[in-house]
This record gives C-alpha cells, structure tokens and sequence, in this order.
C-alpha cells in the first residue's frame, strides 16, 4: 500500500468500515436486544431484515442521495443500511440462545431485568455477537465499491478508475488490499469469537 500509494485510500476505507460498524453495532444491537424481548417485534421486523438483504446493493444508494448530498456520508448511510441486518440478528439470536435456567437463577438471586441482561444473557450471547460483528465488518467491506459511486474517495474509487482507465495494475492491487483486510478483519474476530466459545 505504501509502494503503490494506496494508503491514504485504505485508511479512507477502514474509517468508513468502522464508523460503519460502531453505527451498525449500536443500532442494529439495541434493535436485536428489543426483538428478543418482545415477540411481536421480532415479528415485525424480522420482514424488513429480509427485504434488506435480499435487495440489491445499489438501491441502498437511493434513500442516501435523496436525503444527503454526494459524499462520504451518504456511502456512509448505504453502508449502514446494508450491514445492519446482521448486528440485528445475530444479536436477537444470541440473546435467544440463553439458557432460561439461567435467566432463572438471575431473578431468584434478585437481579433486575436490566441486571440480567447485562450480567448474564450479554455475557452468555458474546460468541454470537462477535460473529454478528464479524458479518457487519464483511457487508461493510463488500458495500465499500458499490459507495464509491456516491462520491466516496476510498478504494473502490481506485477500483472504478482503474477500470475507466483499463489499468490492470491499479485494479489487481486495490482489490488485493480489500482482500487482504477482509481476511485479517475475518479472521481476529473469529478468534476472539472461538477463544470466549471455549470459556464458557
């Protein structure tokens, strides 16, 4: 990155990953926590979840450009909208998963519900919701070039120039960094995800 003069991009790249991924942690999570509490929400939302994973990655541009202007806050809303899901599911997932002995051991030894939730079911759920953030980070990475199209100026810029300018070089090397940072993001939190697995 350094010889090619791709650093001021990758960085441009992995500070719109991760403002993508607190964002989408925050609000997909507190979003996963409620659907686990409450039936009915999980009920409703779990239709809207589909639609956003199934739609593709381009219409994510279309609520971002009618609100915002071209920009990197605009890829940055697409980039949320489509790496939200995962944080929402994993999250609802995870908290499902608990045991309810537990949840029972909790509210028998006087724990409130706020209590048990961040005493005992967050702790529990943490492999899943490692694994969650994990899928944020990787929809994150895979939007990174459809935003480009909205003006960001990160890697997947280098990529549309290289191919308006049919540089192979520029092309190949750009996409061996997002390759490159995916596998390295992948696989830190996959071992932290299999490490806290086997505490429990």
């Amino acid at each position: 990155m350094l010889i090619t003069g791709l650093w001021v991009p990758f960085v441009k790249s992995l500070y719109l990953i991760i403002v993508a991924v607190v964002l989408c942690a925050s609000v997909g999570g507190l979003i996963g926590i409620i659907a686990a509490r409450n039936d009915r929400f999980s009920a409703l939302i779990r239709p809207i979840n589909d639609a956003l994973q199934t739609m593709p990655q381009f219409v994510f541009l279309i609520p971002a450009l009618m609100f915002f202007k071209v920009g990197e806050f605009s890829g940055l809303i697409a980039i949320s909208l489509y790496a939200v899901v995962p944080a929402i599911r994993y999250t609802e997932a995870g908290l499902r998963s608990v045991s309810t002995n537990l949840l029972e051991t909790a509210t028998q030894i006087g724990c409130t519900p706020l209590q048990s939730m961040l005493l005992v079911q967050l702790p529990t759920a943490r492999p899943a919701l490692l694994l969650g953030l994990n899928q944020v980070v990787m929809a994150a990475i895979t939007m990174l070039p459809v935003a480009a199209t909205v003006g960001t100026a990160e890697l997947g810029q280098q990529i549309y120039i290289a191919l308006g300018k049919a540089d192979a070089g520029l092309g190949i090397t750009a996409g061996l960094v997002f390759c490159l940072l995916a596998i390295n993001l992948d696989r830190i939190l996959r071992g932290v995800a299999e490490r806290l697995r086997g505490t429990h």
